[in-house]
């Protein structure tokens, strides 16, 4: 028994003396990574307002930049501000020589760093930022890391809100090429390059959802500019948008097409029903103008003419189309009766002057009738139109014509010269309004591919 608790006891000790040992290990590696940040940073040694040497150490060679990002989120595009906002996580990569250090056989493989101002920073700008603000909860979401070889790695979170220049012509049948714009501020080519990083310089978050676009594409360029006191370098990103046109098929063309038919419902309404015809036609005629306002309210006021301009335009003049016609119909009808009337005062007196002839035939005492006589000479009218009608019998039947059934069953001369207007706009509003709607999709749907240039 002696012996069992004494090989318990040894150990026991034995494990004890091991986890002081990995302690001890881990708190002399943890000096030695402060030694070392002090050996590369300490005071004197190193100097953050010097920029790093070029490639190889060359003292007049550029510094070269490495760029990436990822694209976190992309949380609204503004139309009529003409702005989008994005979430992102930036990276800059370079090397500064004065950083190397002795990775301890491969067990240090890089120094950690969340004080941006110990180290040398690019002067990067977003030349095309209205607003931008860091991440700090719960601390700033920024990190430095130095490799051994020299390599500086930066990385930031960040959330900007940039300015994206629309053409709205084709809206809202367009794609929308918004950019991400990078440049240096102070150095210039000569000193500082700015440098897309190889293989996958732009990431992009899967699942990305926007509420009224999709993200087709996205295409990595470079966009140097010259000014006068200098060429600077720069980055851009462009991203390519496609409108999701479903919302606004259910929200502005179905409704503006069903108040255009409502308008048409005035056609088949009596003539004398005026409080319902004008009632009909100044209601669709407002709801139509207000449909009209508010979609020009969320869009900028811009000098050239849309296609959702063209379309509301069309409906619009439709409505107001209706609304004269029934004006016309009533001017007509008003015409109609007054010619009514003048051709029953002239029946009437047509009528009194034959009962004063019939009188004074029935005074003459005198009058003699003519024997009629019994059979018809050749040339005698009578017989001539019976033989016209036995030809017309003898003729053969001509074959129906489909159009002429169908336009037959609007009696437009039969009818006074209101009814015949309310006829005829039964048949020609709906054909110009579908005519109008194939040279209206067939011309901005073209027109989205031809104009599509990335």
């Amino acid at each position: 028994m002696c012996s069992g608790h004494y090989i318990w006891a040894i150990f026991f000790f034995a494990s004890l003396c091991s986890a002081s040992l990995a302690n001890n290990a881990k708190i002399n590696f943890r000096e030695k990574e402060k030694k070392v940040l002090d050996q590369i940073l300490g005071a004197g040694k190193y100097d953050a307002r010097i920029r790093p040497s070029g490639i190889n150490g060359t003292e007049n060679a550029p510094t070269l930049v490495y760029v990436n990002m990822f694209l976190r989120s992309i949380s609204k595009i503004d139309d009529y501000k003409m702005e989008y906002s994005v979430q992102l996580t930036f990276r800059e990569q370079w090397t500064d020589e004065r950083l190397k250090f002795d990775d301890i056989q491969g067990r240090l493989k890089y120094l950690t760093l969340t004080e941006a101002n110990r180290v040398w920073m690019p002067d990067l700008f977003f030349s095309n930022e209205k607003e931008g603000h860091f991440h700090n909860i719960i601390m700033p979401n920024v990190y430095i890391r130095i490799f051994p070889n020299g390599s500086v790695l930066y990385s930031i979170r960040i959330s900007l809100t940039l300015a994206c220049p629309m053409n709205l012509k084709l809206y809202p049948l367009d794609r929308q090429i918004c950019s991400l714009r990078m440049a240096s501020y102070g150095w210039t080519t000569n000193d500082l390059v700015f440098l897309w990083k190889e293989g996958d310089p732009v990431q992009v978050v899967k699942n990305l959802h926007l509420p009224r676009f999709t993200l087709e594409k996205f295409l990595t360029d470079y966009c140097n500019s010259k000014t006068n006191t200098g060429e600077y370098s720069c980055l851009k990103v462009d991203l390519l948008f496609k409108r999701e046109f479903s919302y606004y098929l259910i929200q502005i063309y179905i409704p503006c097409c069903m108040l255009v038919i409502v308008s048409w419902v005035s056609f088949w309404l009596d003539q004398g029903a005026v409080p319902a015809r004008v009632s009909l036609g100044v209601t669709t005629l407002l709801t139509m103008a207000t449909q009209t306002s508010g979609i020009n309210a969320s869009l900028p006021p811009v000098s050239y003419t849309k296609a959702i301009d063209v379309w509301t335009g069309v409906c619009l003049t439709f409505v107001f189309g209706a609304l004269l016609e029934f004006a016309l119909v009533n001017y007509a009808s008003r015409s109609d009766i007054h010619k009514e009337n003048l051709k029953k005062k002239r029946r009437d007196l047509e009528q009194a002057s034959l009962d004063a002839a019939s009188d004074l035939l029935d005074t003459d005492s005198n009058a003699t009738f003519a024997m009629k006589p019994l059979v018809r000479h050749p040339g005698d009218p009578l017989a001539l139109e019976k033989l016209r009608q036995c030809e017309v019998h003898m003729q053969p039947p001509k074959r129906p014509n489909c159009c002429k059934t169908w336009l037959s069953k609007f009696p437009t001369r039969q009818c006074s010269r209101s009814k015949r207007i309310d006829v005829i706009s039964r048949i020609t509003f709906p054909l110009v309004f579908a005519l109008f709607n194939l040279v209206y999709w067939s011309t901005y749907l073209f027109r989205e591919e031809e104009d599509e240039t990335f």
